[in-house]
C-alpha cells in the first residue's frame, strides 16, 4: 500500500484585496467609516422602533430585525477585512474560518426570509387592507421572525458542520477577503461532493423559493396598484412598498449577479467587488433607504435627537 504524506493545514491565508495595495490606506478608513455608520445607523433604527409606540406595526418589526440581521452580516466580516487591508493579508484558523462562514451564512439566509415575510406583510396591507390586522395579528410576525432565525441558524450549522468534515492538506490560500463557502471547500483534498450536494439542496428553500414568493407577491402588487383609480390612491400604495422593492432588488440583484457570474471570473477582483455590495454596501444602504423614504422615520428620528 503506497502511503503519501499530506501536511495538514491548520489555518488559511486570506489575501483581500492584492491588486489594490496601492490603495490601502484609503480602502482601510472608507470601509472603517462605511461600518461605523452601518452600526450607527442599523441601531437607530432598532432604537426608534422600540422607543416609539407608533412602531409597533408588522412593518417595523420586521425592519428591526433586518436591522439586527445586517449588524450581524457586517460585523462578522468588515472587522477581520480591515485587519487583512492594513496587514497586506492574514491568517485565520480552520476553525475561525469555518465560524466566520457559518454567522455569514446564517445572517444572509436570515436576510433572506425577512425580505420574504415583509414581502408578505406587504402583500397582506395592500390587497387585503381591510383584513391586515386580523391576518397580521400580533403573534404571527414573532412567530414568523423567529422561525426566520432558527431555520437559517440550522441550515448553515448543518452545511457549516459537513464543511468541518472536509480535510485540507493542499494550498491554504483563500483569494478573498472573507471565508465563503466557494473558495473554502475548493481548497479541500477531500471528496467535497456531498457538502455541495447539500448546500445546493439547501439553497433552494432559502433563495430560489424566497426570490420567487417575493416576485408572485409584487406581481399582484402591482395589478392591484394599477387597478386603484386615482393617482394619490397609487402613489400612497406604492410609497408603502418601494423602500422594500429597492432593497430586495439590491440583495437578490447582487446574489444573482454572483451566482450568474463564470468561475473563471469569480477567481479574479469580480467576484470580492460584488460580495462588498451585500456583506457591506446592502447594511449601510438599508437603513438610509428606509429612513428617507419614510416620513415618519423621519419625524421619530428628529424627536430622538432633540
Amino acid at each position: 500500500m503506497l502511503e503519501v504524506n499530506q501536511t495538514v493545514v491548520t489555518e488559511f491565508l486570506l489575501l483581500g484585496f492584492q491588486n489594490l495595495r496601492i490603495f490601502n490606506i484609503i480602502l482601510y478608513f472608507l470601509f472603517l467609516v462605511i461600518y461605523i455608520l452601518t452600526l450607527g445607523f442599523n441601531l437607530l433604527i432598532i432604537s426608534l422602533v422600540a422607543k416609539f409606540k407608533n412602531f409597533k406595526s408588522p412593518m417595523y418589526f420586521f425592519l428591526s430585525h433586518l436591522s439586527l440581521c445586517d449588524i450581524l452580516l457586517t460585523t462578522n466580516i468588515t472587522p477581520n477585512m480591515l485587519r487583512i487591508i492594513i496587514t497586506g493579508g492574514s491568517t485565520i484558523s480552520i476553525k475561525g474560518c469555518i465560524t466566520q462562514f457559518y454567522f455569514y451564512a446564517a445572517s444572509a439566509s436570515t436576510e433572506c426570509l425577512l425580505l420574504t415575510v415583509m414581502s408578505y406583510d406587504r402583500y397582506v396591507a395592500i390587497l387585503t387592507p381591510l383584513r391586515y390586522t386580523s391576518v397580521m395579528d400580533p403573534r404571527l410576525p414573532h412567530h414568523l421572525a423567529l422561525w426566520s432565525w432558527v431555520l437559517s441558524c440550522t441550515i448553515s450549522l448543518v452545511i457549516a458542520c459537513l464543511i468541518h468534515t472536509l480535510v485540507f492538506c493542499g494550498p491554504h490560500v483563500i483569494d478573498h477577503y472573507f471565508c465563503d463557502f466557494a473558495p473554502l471547500v475548493e481548497l479541500s483534498c477531500s471528496d467535497s461532493t456531498v457538502v455541495e450536494m447539500v448546500d445546493f439542496i439547501l439553497s433552494i428553500p432559502f433563495i430560489n423559493f424566497p426570490l420567487f414568493f417575493i416576485i408572485y407577491t409584487y406581481v399582484r402588487i402591482f395589478i392591484t396598484i394599477f387597478r386603484i383609480p386615482s393617482t394619490s390612491g397609487k402613489h400612497k400604495a406604492f410609497s408603502t412598498c418601494s423602500s422594500h422593492l429597492i432593497v430586495v432588488s439590491m440583495y437578490y440583484g447582487t446574489l444573482i449577479t454572483i451566482y450568474l457570474t463564470p468561475s473563471k471570473w469569480q477567481l479574479l477582483n469580480v467576484n470580492k467587488v460584488l460580495s462588498l455590495l451585500y456583506t457591506m454596501g446592502t447594511p449601510f444602504i438599508n437603513p438610509i433607504i428606509y429612513s428617507l423614504r419614510n416620513e415618519e422615520i423621519k419625524e421619530a428620528l428628529i424627536k430622538y435627537l432633540k
